[in-house]
């Protein structure tokens, strides 16, 4: 979906359409969930701190985020592409996987049934998808980001190693900044670049990653579409409007945290064994402090007292915070998959 969580509000509010607006955060605090086309000129985009984007774009309109109606989208948007298939793979509450290889509709076209999709979407919800159609996970998803907004990009097999080739490396999934950086160095910045190194050299650089890199350069990305992955953590957190200094208030806030966690893990029946502490300070330095049970913890009073004391144990430091979150790892049905961690929004 393009710009989701700031489409839908721009489409149940009139008055923000062709406007900068920025989901979540403050002029003051917090940081940006999802950007508006109009703010993404600006430079304002995803995870940026709700100061820098207000420094970039001095119009911009901060709208509280509305997480339930996201997800009441979402679910139309998925039952569209159940039509189709059932090989749906979810990225995330906007974005999805589908293998319409052998499929509901008995289209022998990956491009005619990506539009027909984006068509009933758009119908459906009045808000505009785009899609990238490959024969793997890896171009079909950087395809999808060529022609957004409300767009389309086709990269068929015989079209693959030239498009591989001319493609920056820092789209490469897997590259990071220090990965970039390294890369870089070696004089690697795009596919061409990175193909003139061995499979050797690669791992020698990058480790078990080389042999990704490898691969990828040359258009093998055997994953299949897998409609059965299973989170692997469990994860909320608060950005705070004000510094907090008191221990005793960061254990209140961390309350509706963890209450919300222990909720979720009962309703669905999936307990873990590692609970996680996250604290960021005023500067901007995070912390992480994690404790491993040998059984999954299904008492909340366990989770409360555990969050407690790892709050507690890092006192000294804790001068001034902005953000408390916890999450829960080690789920009883985690399976050995790329996981997906599912944030709980907490709302002021």
């Amino acid at each position: 979906m393009d710009a989701f969580f700031a489409s839908v509000e721009q489409l149940d509010n009139p008055e923000l359409r062709g406007k900068p607006i920025a989901v979540g955060g403050s002029a003051k605090r917090g940081v940006v969930a999802a950007a508006s086309y109009e703010a993404r000129k600006y430079g304002v985009r995803s995870a940026m701190p709700s100061v820098t984007a207000k420094r970039l774009c001095p119009n911009l309109i901060f709208v509280k985020h509305r997480f339930e109606r996201y997800k009441e989208i979402s679910r139309q948007v998925k039952a569209i592409f159940f039509e189709y298939t059932d090989l749906v793979e979810p990225l995330s509450i906007d974005e999805a996987f589908l293998d319409v290889t052998e499929n509901k509709v008995h289209i022998n076209s990956g491009t005619i049934i990506a539009q027909q999709i984006r068509q009933k979407i758009f119908a459906q919800t009045q808000l505009t998808a785009s899609a990238g159609v490959s024969y793997n996970k890896f171009l079909a998803k950087i395809a999808s980001d060529i022609n957004k907004p409300n767009g389309i990009k086709v990269i068929p097999p015989e079209e693959a190693d030239k498009f591989i080739e001319a493609l920056n490396i820092k789209k490469f999934f897997g590259v990071g900044k220090v990965t970039l950086d390294k890369m870089n160095r070696m004089g690697i910045y795009n596919g061409a670049d990175l193909k003139r190194f061995s499979k050797i050299e690669l791992t020698q650089s990058f480790g078990k990653a080389g042999i990704h890199f490898y691969n990828i350069v040359r258009g093998i990305d055997n994953r299949s579409v897998n409609p059965n992955r299973i989170r692997k953590s469990i994860g909320s957190e608060r950005t705070f409007s004000d510094d907090i200094s008191s221990i005793t208030v960061m254990e209140e806030k961390l309350k509706p945290l963890v209450e919300g966690i222990h909720r979720y893990m009962v309703q669905n029946d999936n307990f873990g064994r590692t609970i996680t502490l996250k604290i960021k300070s005023a500067d901007f330095v995070t912390m992480t402090r994690s404790r491993t049970f040998q059984s999954e913890v299904k008492a909340l009073a366990v989770l409360q007292s555990t969050v407690k004391e790892l709050l507690y144990n890092e006192k000294a430091n804790l001068s001034a915070v902005r953000l408390l979150g916890v999450a829960v790892s080690n789920l009883h049905r985690e399976q050995n998959l790329e996981g997906i961690q599912l944030v709980i929004p907490f709302e002021e």
